[in-house]
C-alpha cells in the first residue's frame, strides 16, 4: 500500500483553496446504460467514487483522471462516446472530496490514491474477466496521477495517453492566482511530471489544444519532447481551448485514443 507523500508547499491550506476545486454529485443522477458506478476504498473511512463504461470483456481498458473542477457524473454522456468510438471500456475516477467521494482533496492523497485505484482496478478486470491492455490517461490536473503512474508502474500499462497535461507546477500556480516566489516555491517541490515522463517506458500519446488559455501549448510540446524515443505521438487540436478540446478535436482525439489503447499488452 502506497503511503502518502507530504507536498510540503502545495498540500498546505492557503494553495489547497486554490489548487482544488471540488463539486459534489448532482442529484437526480439516471442510471447509464452500460455503466457501472461504485466506490473505491483508498483509506480507513474514505471512498472515492468511479464508473465503469463498459464495451466487452476483451476491450482495451483505459484507466481516466479527470480534470479540475470536473467529476466522474461530467462522463456520463462521454463515456460513451469513448466506448463506442474508441473501442474501450472506460473506467473514469473521481479524487477526494469529488462527486460521491470522502475525505479533502490533496496532492499526496491524489498520488497515493492514484495506487489504490490501479490496485482496485486490477482486481475488477480479475472479477469480470476483462483480459484487454490497460492503458493510463490524464486531463489537466489528472495529468499528474496518470504519470505517477506510467513511471512508477512499469510493464503495467500497453501506453500512457495526457490530455492538456502541465509540465510546470511553478506557471500553473500563477494562473491559479498564486505567486510561487511569495510561497518560497521550486519546480522541484512540484508533482515531477515532466520528470516522471522521462521515465515513461511504454507508447505515449500527447493531446493538447493550440490556444490553451490555462495550460499553454508549450507544456503540452515540453511532455512530449521529454518522452523517451520510441513510439509517441503530438496531437495538437487546432482551433480549440483547455474546455472544449474534446468537442472541437473529437475526430482526431478519439482516433488518437483509439490508436494508442489497441496495443500489444506490455
Amino acid at each position: 500500500m502506497n503511503e502518502i507523500k507530504y507536498y510540503e508547499i502545495l498540500d498546505c491550506p492557503h494553495v489547497l483553496e486554490y489548487l482544488f476545486h471540488p463539486r459534489m454529485t448532482a442529484p437526480g443522477r439516471q442510471v447509464g446504460e452500460g455503466r457501472q458506478d461504485m466506490m473505491i476504498p483508498v483509506n480507513l473511512g474514505i471512498e472515492l467514487g468511479a464508473s465503469l463504461h463498459f464495451k466487452s470483456p476483451d476491450a482495451p481498458v483505459l484507466l481516466f483522471f479527470h480534470g479540475n473542477g470536473e467529476i466522474v457524473q461530467d462522463y456520463d454522456d462521454l463515456g460513451q462516446a469513448f466506448t463506442r468510438w474508441a473501442g474501450v471500456n472506460f473506467f473514469v475516477v473521481d479524487y477526494r472530496g469529488y462527486g460521491d467521494s470522502s475525505g479533502s482533496p490533496s496532492v499526496g492523497a491524489m498520488m497515493a490514491d492514484a495506487h489504490r485505484v490501479l490496485d482496485f482496478l486490477g482486481s475488477l478486470m480479475e472479477k469480470k474477466k476483462m483480459t484487454g491492455p490497460v492503458s493510463v490517461m490524464g486531463r489537466s490536473l489528472g495529468s499528474a496521477p496518470a504519470l505517477e503512474l506510467a513511471a512508477s508502474r512499469p510493464g503495467v500499462f500497453c501506453s500512457l495517453i495526457i490530455e492538456s497535461g502541465f509540465a510546470f507546477a511553478g506557471p500553473l500556480l500563477r494562473v491559479l492566482g498564486l505567486d510561487p516566489d511569495g510561497l518560497g516555491f521550486q519546480e522541484g517541490q512540484g508533482m515531477g511530471n515532466l520528470d516522471k515522463m522521462g521515465r515513461v517506458r511504454c507508447p505515449c500519446l500527447v493531446i493538447h489544444a493550440r490556444s490553451d488559455q490555462l495550460i499553454p501549448f508549450s507544456d503540452g510540446r515540453a511532455l512530449f519532447d521529454a518522452c523517451p524515443p520510441g513510439k509517441k505521438e503530438l496531437v495538437a487540436v487546432e482551433g480549440a481551448g483547455h474546455n472544449d478540446i474534446f468537442i472541437r478535436g473529437m475526430g482526431p482525439y478519439l482516433d488518437g485514443v483509439k490508436r494508442f489503447c489497441k496495443q500489444d499488452s506490455p
